[in-house]
């Protein structure tokens, strides 16, 4: 009976190690599946928004190890599927703000933390991304930006007219701050999308701000 009693008692341990293995292999696989049916038949930023967020599961129900497996192991089967290239604007920024979010997440930490953090790595993976496609076209991918930015801030001075030239600096200042809130915007949009998911697959984040839960009518 105690022989039994040892054994039934080892008998999780046993099965926690393929569950863990198998759920992060499904997650990763989900991941790269999101990322790849919308790069070739985008759907606006409906599967956009749910990128990061097998990745953030895999760090709330297996830690930390776990998660940097499934971003190694995304971006490995984007590699095979789609090349390299376009497998490191997946793991930059996305499979990283992925582990990111499940490390701010499992602490519980505030919305308006992760959610900073979140659109920080944003921005570097937008920069990421201008360097690497750079790199491939062989332009300066910034400055066709900037030449962008420069043409609708010439346009809003001539409407509001105020005769003047916004000089460089200050178009590419204004145009790192309009990445940065649409990154923040777009990590607001990740939360509450995972808030509203992963509570009813019993793997909660932190709770939002009263006046989120307030307009959203949930509780």
């Amino acid at each position: 009976m105690v022989k039994q009693t040892k054994e039934l008692q080892k008998t999780p341990i046993k099965l926690e190690a393929p569950l863990r293995m198998v759920e992060t292999a499904f997650l990763a696989s989900t991941a790269s599946l999101i990322w790849f049916i919308n790069f070739y038949f985008p759907l606006g930023p409906v599967l956009r928004i749910f990128f990061p967020v097998p990745i953030a599961l895999v760090y709330l129900r297996w830690g930390n190890r776990a998660a940097w497996m499934a971003a190694v192991t995304s971006g490995l089967l984007l590699s095979v599927l789609m090349g390299p290239f376009r497998s490191m604007l997946f793991v930059m920024p996305f499979a990283f703000m992925g582990v990111l979010l499940g490390a701010t997440w499992h602490r519980r930490v505030p919305w308006i933390v992760s959610i900073s953090l979140g659109a920080l790595l944003g921005t570097l993976g937008v920069f990421f991304r201008l360097w690497l496609l750079s790199v491939l076209t062989n332009q300066d991918l910034w400055i066709y930006l900037v030449n962008q930015f420069t043409d609708i801030m010439e346009w809003i001075f001539l409407k509001l007219e105020i005769l003047a030239t916004p000089s460089v600096f200050w178009i590419q200042v204004v145009t790192i701050g309009v990445i940065l809130v649409n990154n923040f915007i777009y990590l607001f949009v990740v939360h509450l999308a995972a808030w509203l998911l992963l509570d009813r697959l019993g793997n909660p984040i932190p709770r939002p701000p009263r006046w989120v839960q307030v307009l959203m009518d949930y509780e």
